[in-house]
This record gives structure tokens, sequence and C-alpha cells, in this order.
């Protein structure tokens, strides 16, 4: 049965891509699941174009999913430090490698939804602000400002993090 093969084939890495984007656990199975759905449903409007871009087709349908959602929250209150840090150095590369991959993970899926959204698009997804702002319907400047306060927010946790390594 294709669904069948399908879940089997691109679940996974399908759920992975939606647990970077969502909060809980529960939510990222259940836009994973109406993810592999749609694709199936819509499997006649896939247009093959080399390696990997049946994946490449249904990540983005994930990624759609995802900021729809994204977007449906994105007015809830998140009470943050917006303060500047700026006096917060950057951490060399020496040091980031002494950080766990799990730890960075945690870290960035702890960022509100519209930060983690913004920080996945561009830094993992590989997304221009421009394509992100048409995504998430809000400005490229926008984009840019969301972007630098996900950042900082990600710096002041790795800084904290080291300083308490390095007691």
């Amino acid at each position: 049965m294709a669904g069948d093969e399908l879940y089997r084939r691109y679940a996974a890495r399908v759920f992975a891509l939606c647990r970077r984007y969502l909060p809980s656990e529960e939510d990222a199975k259940d836009l994973m699941l109406e993810t592999l759905v749609q694709a199936l449903d819509k499997i006649d409007t896939y247009k093959y174009s080399g390696k990997g871009s049946l994946y490449g087709w249904i990540s983005r349908i994930a990624i759609n999913k995802a900021l729809n959602q994204i977007k449906r929250r994105r007015w809830r209150t998140v009470r943050l430090d917006l303060r500047t840090h700026d006096d917060i150095p950057e951490p060399s590369e020496d040091e980031m490698v002494t950080i766990p991959a799990d730890k960075i993970r945690e870290w960035v899926s702890e960022l509100p939804d519209m930060r983690k959204a913004v920080f996945n698009l561009h830094c993992i997804d590989g997304y221009s602000h421009q394509e992100i702002a048409g995504m998430l319907g809000i400005s490229e400047n926008g984009s840019t400002s969301i972007l630098a306060k996900a950042r900082k927010q990600l710096k002041e946790k790795i800084t904290r993090y080291l300083k308490e390594q390095n007691k």
C-alpha cells in the first residue's frame, strides 16, 4: 500500500522536521501525520526533479503546515527580558564544540514560536529573509530583527552554560 510505504520512508524525517518548529512532541506527531496524509492525497501534483525531490516536496508541505500553526498563535504574549546584551562576547568555535548538540536543540526548541520559526527557516533550512517574510506574512526587516533576537537569546544561554561548565 502506498500510504504504508510513504510512512515507512518519511515519517521519522518529517517528524524531526516538525519537531524543530513545534513545541510539543504530540503536536509534531499530529503535524507529521497530517503532512503525510496530504502528500498522499496530492501526490498527483508532485513533479519529480531528481533524487530527493519527493522528500523536498513533502518537507515543504510540513514546513507550510507548521508555519500556519505558528501564524495562528503568533500574537500570543510571551514575557521575555528583551534588554540588549551587546556586552556578551561571541563564544569561540572551540567553546561551541564543547556544548552537546542535544543542549543546543533544547535551547532552540525553547525559543518563542516566531523566533524558532525564523531561526529554523534561515539557519537550518536556508531560506532568505525575503522568502521567510512571504511565508510568515511579515516584513524582511521583521524577519531580520526576529532572527537577531533569537540569536541573542541563544547566545545568552550558551554564555551561561559555558560559565557554569568552567566553574
